[in-house]
């Protein structure tokens, strides 16, 4: 689904996501047709612009999760805003993109996110990363009756807490994509989360983006 209140953006956005092979089930001009229309739609992937008539695309993101919280929102913004970029990550979103990114790094950013993974355009995915260490020196401790993790899903989780994409992860452990990606999704299974974003914070809160020893 594309929300976005510039007919032409949005337009171009669904002309090429379409070119590229995926399928958009739905476009919304405001926060209010996008919620509307989403229970029918029910699309894996939100692509939202943030500055839209309300509910704003912070509002949006976090009622389409709340309604499925297996969707995912790529964030396509033309602000690269602390504030925005960090709001919209508290609220669920996946990924965050501003608008000067090209066709293809949309394209790209589409896919991965899709995949489960999370994107951002560059020089923002260590504010995100830096904002969840401030959160989680002054919020609650998690609670050490989690699932056990296995030794490999410990691992992957580790790179996934020093924001490494999954293509980085593949690469470091000599593994394929869709291996780094299972272990991923059990380990939401196990922590019974629903992203990576919620999964990164978590990784925090255990101290796994330390510098190894």
């Amino acid at each position: 689904m594309v929300v976005d209140d510039h007919p032409m953006w949005r337009d171009a956005v669904e002309r090429d996501l379409r070119a590229a092979g995926f399928e958009v089930v739905g476009v919304a001009a405001n926060g209010t047709e996008a919620l509307a229309r989403f229970p029918a739609c029910r699309p894996h992937v939100v692509v939202l612009d943030l500055q839209i008539p309300g509910p704003n695309g912070v509002e949006v993101t976090a009622e389409v999760l709340r309604q499925d919280p297996g969707a995912r929102v790529l964030i396509l913004s033309a602000s690269g805003e602390q504030g925005d970029v960090l709001d919209a990550v508290k609220a669920g979103a996946t990924g965050y993109l501003v608008k000067s990114a090209s066709r293809a790094e949309l394209l790209d950013a589409v896919r991965r996110v899709a995949a489960g993974d999370t994107v951002f355009t560059p020089g923002l995915a260590g504010l995100v990363l830096g904002e969840f260490r401030r959160l989680n020196e002054s919020g609650p401790q998690p609670d050490s009756s989690e699932p056990a993790l296995t030794e490999r899903e410990t691992e992957v989780l580790r790179m996934v807490a020093k924001g490494m994409s999954y293509k980085q992860i593949a690469e470091r452990l000599v593994l394929s994509h869709r291996t780094v990606q299972n272990h991923v999704q059990n380990t939401l299974r196990k922590l019974q989360m629903h992203n990576r974003v919620e999964l990164t914070r978590y990784a925090i809160q255990q101290g796994l983006d330390e510098p190894d020893d």
